[in-house]
């Protein structure tokens, strides 16, 4: 990587816009940033790194904002760094998130960070991104490296690397990880850790399972358990040794645990012989003592029926009396109705008679005094005549009301109509205001809808790379396949150019045979024309001949076409695929897709806007038009409102003219449907009294008529009056009550019969009464002792059975244990081993540890070439694996450095080195870190590096040390910036970039 050009605007101190030529600074090879304390001269760095990856080394990243606080309130910071990375012109501009003015009222909003990424391609810049990921992740793949492994190889901090020469293995394990990224071996002696807990916490489960188990089989079977596992501390560094131990203990449970089981097993089995014994006693016993109750039963039954039979002698007098009650009541009921009748009519007549008083009364004050009927019936009518008349007049009342109707309505339409008055005033008032907001937006949408053209372009373009793409991946894979094609069509015709040579070869060596093959005994030979053939030659198998010659030609002739055409289709195939990639590269197609898609998207978006200048002129056009109706509307509304009031003003005279005709004929009553309502109901209740009066006297006579039929039928039924036959009448209930004692009475004599004809009743009071309780006794006896036989089967099976359970599972446990330690075993040897505290790792060091500790050797290995020439071969970096006395952590061993100086022949620590050596020793060492992080981030070539180093430190001769070791860094084209304020320095490096400051911000020049 080499930088160009630099230009930071806003950014730091540099208050305005700064640009730093680093190509005129790099032919130099060596250049100084110089300026005094305060400048912004690391500000040059940090803008170099924020351009590429967004942040700036160290502490400052942590800092809110970037931007320049001497910098006018409207100006964005911005970085912007040209920049060729593995042969490819970039330019990258990027700006911080700031908070900038509003463009409207006061305040400040937020402005998002934002990038440009371009590639100078075809004479011109090319953009490839804007999304800041996107941008990280390009710059990341291109430079091998991230942020921190950038700023600490491009950017040497040399006072850091003086700390990291002298520092322990920890705080050199910690700038490793954090060059080297490994994290994934840290990871993993984690999880080995990790690992080894649960393995151990699973079979210390097991085992805690598995005793637990013996516990219940102890407790099942009423015993204890013989011995107990051992449970050993846990143990970090080493496996468990314990293990066999422990598991054999586990084992000798089982035979415990089946001899247990046998017991229990020939305990249930003399239980069982005991229990059936004991049931045969109890029913022998049962079986006397269901015989005892059932005699004690019977003979109980015959001697209550002999009580039963006394007793109902001594009832015999009553049921004949009740008898009798019952046929006079029979006689009682055929006179009843008429007697019922007789009270109903009596009641009636009382009711009519006093409906008749109250309608009567409630007539008093409309005719007072007895009035006879037909006064009034006159009263009725007159009322009647008056609420006709009234009748006509209702018309007018309800014409009244209509214009009352009609009033309210058209009040209520003036006040709607002011309502709208007052709306339409206000939207007169603020139309305009919207109208040339819309306007003045409409025009903004329409400029950037200007934008499209290159947009379209922007597209096009995007899409002819990505065909471009495309074709050069399909050209790539048809290529492949027809050298693939190409090379079988070779070796096709090679073997067909061997079979041709073989066949004509054959050919040649039988064609003697084939001559000898027509040799004639006396015949001169064609060849040698000697008649006699001595030794003619014999074919050595059969001889090819023309035919097989020229089909063999023929087969070669073809494979050798098929070669030629080959080689044309595969040549043909790679000049395109070579003219596809001077176009395109080997940019891959995702990339360039998802370029379309950006340029898609702003392309939607630029047509969104121009969407949304055709829906902003149609708002605008009806803003308009909406101003002119409201104008309108407001004319329409005041005219009407005028209407409305005249309107109102003649509904109230026609109105008040009705309401004075209206008052008089209403009289004192409130209104004149009240009054109607009034004599209406007088004449109702004239007409119910005369109608009750008619009524009372006709019900007094059907009373008279139903007391003399009541008296006739009473006398005919042998009673001496109506009464009397009342009198002798029963209730239902009471009739029910005396045929039920009658016929209970009845029921028991046939139940004492029955009992006492029963045999085997007379057979039961003939013999002795049996002994109850003795048998009673014996039954309970044998039911004990059966309980307790069958509880003492029941405990002993279900011991049994528990006792079975929990063997089967023990054994289960057993066999799940051993596994499971053995897993804990292997997992506690790796765990020990990666981490340093096993036996087995001899140098105590961690996996993490170990693996910084060979890069580590490759940093010395690196550092050595250039120390040997700086301190003119007097030391040697020694990288050791003993431990510091200093450190502290486990397993962080083989980072060690010591130092050989030649001279002496003898190692020294770091620290005892002076402030030179020690500066030309930090500066070697990093260096090969820079190599070696350069090597392990993917071999990018550092064009520009920068030294950022306290030189006023260093004394004279040191000094002259020291340039000429960095002028040494020249080698091989690599340009040096040192960043200093020493003022003996500006007369030794002629090229500068100066840093001035003032009040105002930061400026910069160039001097070569």
């Amino acid at each position: 990587m080499r930088l160009h050009r630099l230009t930071v605007t806003a950014f730091g101190p540099f208050s305005g816009t700064e640009e730093i030529d680093f190509d005129a600074l790099s032919d130099a090879g060596l250049f100084l940033i110089n300026g005094p304390t305060g400048a912004g001269k690391t500000s040059v760095l940090d803008a170099i790194a924020f351009a590429l990856f967004g942040q700036v080394p160290g502490a400052r990243n942590a800092v809110r904002s970037l931007r320049s606080d001497h910098a006018a309130p409207e100006l964005g910071p911005r970085v912007s760094l040209q920049a060729t990375i593995r042969g490819r012109a970039f330019r990258i501009t990027r700006s911080p998130a700031w908070d900038r003015p509003k463009k409207r009222g006061t305040g400040t909003t937020t402005e998002q960070a934002s990038v440009i990424v371009e590639e100078h391609t075809g004479g011109a810049w090319t953009g490839l991104t804007t999304r800041l990921d996107e941008a990280g992740d390009l710059i990341g793949r291109l430079l091998g490296m991230n942020a921190a492994q950038f700023c600490q190889v491009a950017m040497l901090p040399q006072g850091e690397f003086a700390a990291f020469l002298r520092a322990g293995a920890e705080e050199r394990r910690r700038v490793l990880e954090r060059l080297f990224a490994t994290e994934v071996f840290t990871r993993v002696e984690k999880w080995l850790a990790d690992h080894r807990a649960r393995t151990r916490r699973a079979a210390e489960e097991l085992r805690a399972a598995a005793e637990s188990t013996a516990d219940r089989i102890a407790e099942t079977a009423g015993t204890e358990r013989p011995g107990a596992l051992r449970v050993p501390p846990p143990r970090a560094a080493e496996p468990d040794t314990d293990t066999d131990a422990e598991l054999a203990t586990c084992e000798l449970l089982v035979p415990w645990t089946t001899e247990l089981a046998a017991q229990l097993t020939a305990a249930g089995d003399t239980a069982l012989v005991l229990c059936e014994e004991s049931a045969a006693t109890l029913a022998r016993v049962r079986a006397a003592a269901e015989t005892g109750r059932a005699l004690a039963e019977r003979q109980r039954r015959h001697a209550d029926a002999l009580r039963r039979r006394a007793a109902l002698d001594e009832r015999a007098a009553d049921r004949a009396r009740l008898a009798v009650r019952l046929e006079t009541a029979q006689r009682a009921d055929r006179v009843l109705p008429l007697l019922s009748g007789a009270a109903g009519r009596a009641e009636a007549a009382e009711a009519t008679r006093a409906r008749a008083l109250a309608a009567r009364a409630a007539t008093g004050e409309l005719v007072p005094g007895a009035a006879p009927d037909d006064v009034l019936s006159k009263a009725e009518r007159d009322r009647r005549d008056e609420a006709a008349a009234l009748e006509q007049l209702r018309g007018d009342e309800e014409h009244r009301a209509r214009l009352e109707q009609d009033r309210a309505t058209e009040q209520a339409t003036l006040e709607r109509l002011d309502a709208e008055e007052a709306e339409l005033a206000r939207r007169v008032a603020e139309l305009p205001g919207v109208v040339e907001e819309l306007r003045a937006e409409l025009e903004a949408v329409r400029i950037r809808g200007a934008a499209r053209p290159g947009a379209v372009t922007a597209v096009e373009e995007a899409a002819r790379r990505l065909d471009t793409a495309r074709r050069r991946d399909t050209l790539t894979a048809r290529l492949a396949e027809a050298e693939s094609a190409h090379r079988a069509a070779v070796d096709t015709a090679q073997e067909a150019r061997e079979r041709l040579q073989e066949l004509r070869q054959a050919r040649l060596d039988g064609m003697a045979a084939v001559l000898a093959g027509e040799l004639v005994d006396g015949q001169a030979c064609r060849v040698c024309g000697s008649p006699s053939h001595p030794a003619p030659a014999v074919s050595p198998g059969t001889v090819p001949g023309d035919a097989d010659e020229q089909r063999s030609e023929q087969a070669y002739t073809r494979a050798q076409a098929l070669r030629e055409e080959t080689a044309t289709r595969a040549g043909a195939l790679r000049a395109e695929l070579e003219s596809a990639r001077e176009q395109i590269g080997e940019r891959p197609a995702e990339a360039l897709a998802t370029e379309l898609t950006a340029a898609e998207a702003e392309l939607d978006a630029i047509d969104a806007v121009a969407g949304g200048a055709v829906r902003l002129a149609a708002d605008l056009q009806r803003g308009e038009a909406g101003l002119a109706q409201a104008r309108e509307g407001r004319e329409g509304v005041l005219h009407a409102r005028a209407r409305s009031r005249a309107r109102i003003a003649e509904l109230t005279l026609e109105a008040d003219r009705l309401r004075v005709r209206l008052d008089e004929a209403r009289g004192t009553d409130p209104t004149l449907q009240a009054r109607i309502g009034r004599l209406t109901g007088e004449a109702a209740l004239l007409q119910t009294a005369i109608q009750a009066l008619s009524a009372a006297e006709t019900a007094a006579e059907e009373l008279v008529r139903a007391r003399t039929s009541a008296e006739d039928a009473a006398a005919a039924e042998g009673f001496g009056s109506a009464a009397e036959a009342a009198q002798a009448a029963l209730s239902a209930e009471a009739r029910a009550e005396l045929s039920g004692r009658v016929r209970a009475i009845d029921d028991e004599e046939a139940a004492v019969r029955e009992l006492l004809a029963d045999p085997a009743l007379e057979a039961a009071a003939a013999v002795p009464a049996p002994d109850l309780p003795a048998l009673e006794e014996s039954l309970a006896a044998a039911e004990d002792l059966h309980t307790a036989m069958t509880g003492a089967y029941e405990r002993s099976r279900r011991r049994s059975a528990r006792m079975a359970e929990l063997s089967a599972e023990l054994s289960g446990q057993v066999a799940a244990w051993r596994p499971a330690a053995e897993r804990q075993a292997v997992a506690s040897r790796l765990a020990g081993l990666v981490t340093g505290q096993s036996a087995m790792n001899r140098l105590s060091m961690r996996l993490s540890a170990y693996v910084l500790a060979a890069r580590l050797e490759q940093v010395v290995a690196a550092a050595n070439e250039r120390l040997g020439r700086m301190s003119a071969g007097r030391y040697t970096l020694v990288h050791t694996v003993d431990k510091a006395a200093g450190d502290r952590r486990g397993g962080s061993g083989g980072l060690g450095l010591r130092v050989i100086d030649g001279w002496t022949g003898r190692q020294r620590d770091p620290v005892t080195l002076s402030g030179g050596e020690s500066f030309i020793t930090s500066l070697s060492l990093a260096l090969g870190l820079a190599d070696v992080v350069t090597a392990e981030a993917g071999g990018t070539e550092i064009g520009t590096l920068f030294v950022d180093e306290g030189f006023g430190t260093l004394d004279e001769d040191t000094l002259d040390e020291v340039m000429d070791v960095l002028d040494g860094l020249r080698d091989g084209g690599r340009a040096v910036g040192i960043v200093s304020h020493v003022a003996e320095l500006r007369t030794r490096i002629p090229a500068q970039l100066r840093v001035h400051k003032d009040r105002t911000g930061s400026r910069v020049a160039v001097t070569v």
